[in-house]
């Protein structure tokens, strides 16, 4: 066991390495009533072709949300989720393109809730029926999202920006790709990636470390396991596949997302570093306080609903920008000019330094939700680093770092810009 102090934050991290491989992460909040747990492995849906005993293998799009599903079937035909509601817990499981994680929050028997979602995570158990029945489930929820504006504009943006890098499939895949899932699909992919040295257990509350890590030692297989190795393919270069990509749904008003392909850094604390950086300067070029925001929204090119932000995965990074417009292109033609002054004549110092002390003040305040906490811990560790040593990344972040990344990513070959319009008027 190792403790670490991190006096700017006022937080303390036990960290407990299993003779397993499995890193438990514990983030102590004393006086919490509330106790989350979040069980994580470095699978998402990126990982559709990898290396496991010695062979490629490759799966159909849709594996790792169809196998995330399956996962709360328990073996006695009982269900995960109907033995959290009798603790009164609340649990929950996501998918991401390179994550899957099941974690529940409790307020009582925080050690049983525990064992039960340490057990039906590493317990696979699916028949065909099973993943028969799941797949028309899964199907439906397919075309819900496709019919959504919004999920398609962003899956669509992805798409554009990227040729061959698996992040541009949706998540949960397509109704073909998960046609082709069977139970062995399910078995061999839970065999090569949820083992314990490819996986990571944070919790925070008012717990007791060595007593999550010992509960971890019993509940969990003695084994390592042997790591899988993915491959999410090579771009070529760091210029956009396509620039324009639009559809027509049942939406009012245009929607749009414009996004920008960024070389992404080669993990650890780098990686987090470079996230912050852009994420800082998103917010300097068009966040509310930004000349651009101010002249988007007196043109009457954007509303309230305009954001802004970074996406990571696997092998990828950009930086984006969506909303409403009634000129989508209009918003793409005055984000480029701004970034041309900002190359030229750099941004403005003040802002910045306010801007830097309000995202530190976001992140210290979001401490206190300890589901954020684990997820952030978690993500952290798969990319390599430890997520409370942003407090002290933020003092190296400079206005003109966030300028020259401006300055070098928002330029139209490396953009796309994503377009949901209103249907045609007859």
């Amino acid at each position: 066991m190792s403790m670490k102090t991190y006096d700017l934050l006022g937080e303390r991290l036990y960290t407990y390495r299993l003779a397993n491989g499995l890193p438990v992460f514990v983030m102590p909040k004393p006086g919490f009533c509330k106790s989350f747990a979040f069980f994580a492995t470095r699978y998402g849906s990126v990982d559709t072709r990898y290396r496991a005993g010695g062979g490629w293998k490759e799966t159909p799009a849709g594996v790792a949300h169809f196998l995330e599903h399956k996962m709360f079937d328990l073996p006695d035909g009982d269900n995960a989720l109907q033995q959290f509601a009798r603790t009164g817990a609340s649990p929950n499981a996501f998918t991401s393109h390179g994550m899957t994680a099941y974690h529940f929050e409790s307020v009582s028997d925080f050690e049983e809730n525990l064992r039960l979602l340490l057990r039906f995570v590493s317990t696979p158990y699916f028949t065909e029926e099973s993943v028969a029945k799941e797949r028309g489930i899964i199907a439906q929820e397919i075309r819900m999202i496709e019919d959504h504006p919004h999920s398609q504009l962003f899956e669509r943006l992805l798409g554009a920006l990227y040729e061959r890098h698996p992040v541009r499939v949706p998540i949960a895949g397509t109704v073909d790709s998960i046609g082709q899932i069977t139970a062995g699909t399910l078995y061999d992919c839970h065999a090569s990636f949820y083992h314990p040295a490819n996986m990571c257990l944070c919790a925070a509350g008012d717990l007791d470390g060595a007593r999550i890590a010992a509960i971890a030692q019993e509940e969990l297989p003695a084994s390592r396991g042997d790591a899988a190795v993915s491959d999410t393919g090579e771009e070529t270069g760091d210029a956009a596949y396509r620039h324009d990509v639009s559809v027509a749904m049942e939406v009012s008003r245009p929607l749009f997302a414009l996004g920008f392909v960024c070389p992404p850094p080669d993990g650890g604390v780098a990686s987090l570093r470079f996230e912050l950086l852009a994420e800082l300067a998103m917010e300097a070029i068009v966040g509310p306080s930004s000349p651009l925001y101010a002249q988007l929204y007196g043109e009457e090119l954007i509303n309230r609903g305009f954001a802004h932000g970074c996406y990571r995965a696997p092998g990828m990074f950009m930086m984006f920008c969506m909303g409403e417009s009634r000129d989508p292109d209009r918003v793409r033609a005055l984000l480029f000019e701004e970034a041309a002054r900002v190359s030229r004549q750099g941004l403005d110092g003040d802002l910045f330094a306010r801007l830097k002390r309000a995202a530190l003040g976001a992140r210290l305040r979001d401490l206190d939700h300890p589901e954020n906490t684990c997820h952030m811990q978690a993500d952290a560790y798969f990319l390599g680093c430890d997520y409370f040593a942003f407090a002290s990344l933020f003092e190296g972040l400079a206005c003109d770092m966030a300028a020259q990344l401006l300055a070098s990513s928002l330029v139209p070959g490396r953009s796309a810009l994503s377009v949901v319009r209103p249907p045609a008027t007859p």
